[in-house]
């Protein structure tokens, strides 16, 4: 038997707490066996939730008997965790305990200091804080979840689902796990990561900067070969005044902020229409098919094909 312990901290997000309870409390081995035991953890006799408050069965010692923590995510306005929760999970993870986060539970884990020096993720949106927070650990924003063997971060909450059933797959193989990915209508590996649902949003610019023209003029005019060159004349600079002045002013290059810009045509274009490839690469300006295809799986994961599939809008 697997015991698996979720630390609840106060403001902990009821989809990330119960996603883990749901996956490991309904899978089942061949012979019906249930090859998990999950307990409920806190630091307190009382935790508050989000819209609830709970008591968990189990204090914090609990942990120190698990196989496996889970720290789901908490709300943006939760206090910081406390020192006792941040010890324990540091001594489970002494004795060889697999401890894993969901969401921005990464920065309850990332907080301890047991990421430092390793990959991890977190909700795309969280991202850039946890790695201002934590410059130690290796933030991969454009992933679902991260393996480290004993440390675990997986992306949003359903990216948490992901995360639960790849564990499965590790402890019991893959059929066992193909089960409980039906129980929870869910594929057992999804395609893509992060990227297909992250806003490419550009860079700001400062208001009445030089570029303001010419970044809307870009906008104006994907479908056409824009060259640095072109850009640079737009503004009556060099090529090399513009480049260096459009990084200090957007913290990117000129052509890779007209390749997220291309691929933001494109993903709308991929939603709201039904033209083809070509159409749409042409119109991105992307020059041909398989130069779009290519570049578009590289910037969000995903085929355009798979991605319209994925989020293209279906009629009332």
């Amino acid at each position: 038997m697997h015991t698996v312990a979720i630390l609840v901290l106060d403001d902990v997000v009821p989809f990330d707490m119960a996603t883990p309870i749901e996956v490991f409390g309904r899978t089942r081995l061949p012979d019906g066996r249930r090859p998990y035991t999950v307990r409920l953890c806190g630091p307190t006799p009382e935790v508050r939730g989000e819209a609830f408050t709970m008591r968990p069965p189990w204090g914090l010692e609990a942990l120190a008997d698990a196989d496996t923590v889970i720290v789901p995510g908490c709300a943006e306005t939760a206090p910081p965790p406390p020192p006792e929760a941040l010890d324990a999970l540091r001594a489970a993870a002494a004795s060889g305990t697999r401890i894993a986060s969901i969401c921005s539970g990464a920065f309850i884990l990332a907080a301890t200091g047991l990421l430092d020096g390793l990959s991890a993720t977190t909700h795309w949106l969280a991202a850039r804080a946890l790695a201002e927070r934590f410059p130690l650990v290796d933030v991969r924003p454009d992933v679902l979840y991260v393996d480290n063997g004993q440390f675990l971060t997986s992306a949003g909450a359903a990216a948490g689902l992901d995360l639960c059933l790849h564990m499965i797959r590790r402890d019991l193989g893959s059929a066992v796990a193909a089960d409980a990915a039906r129980l929870s209508v869910m594929p057992l590996e999804r395609e893509g990561g992060q990227a297909q649902f992250i806003v490419h949003e550009q860079p700001p610019v400062p208001r009445g900067s030089l570029l303001e023209p010419v970044l809307a003029w870009i906008e104006d005019n994907l479908g056409q070969d824009l060259t640095l060159e072109a850009m640079a004349a737009r503004c009556g600079m060099s090529e090399r005044t513009f480049s260096r002045r459009f990084r200090e002013q957007t913290g990117t290059t000129p052509l890779q902020w007209l390749l997220r810009a291309r691929v933001r045509r494109a993903q709308f274009l991929l939603e709201t229409t039904e033209y083809g490839v070509e159409r749409i690469a042409t119109q991105a300006g992307f020059g041909s098919p398989t130069a779009f295809r290519e570049r578009f799986k590289r910037v969000v994961g995903l085929t355009p094909q798979a991605y319209r599939a994925s989020f293209q809008a279906q009629p009332a």
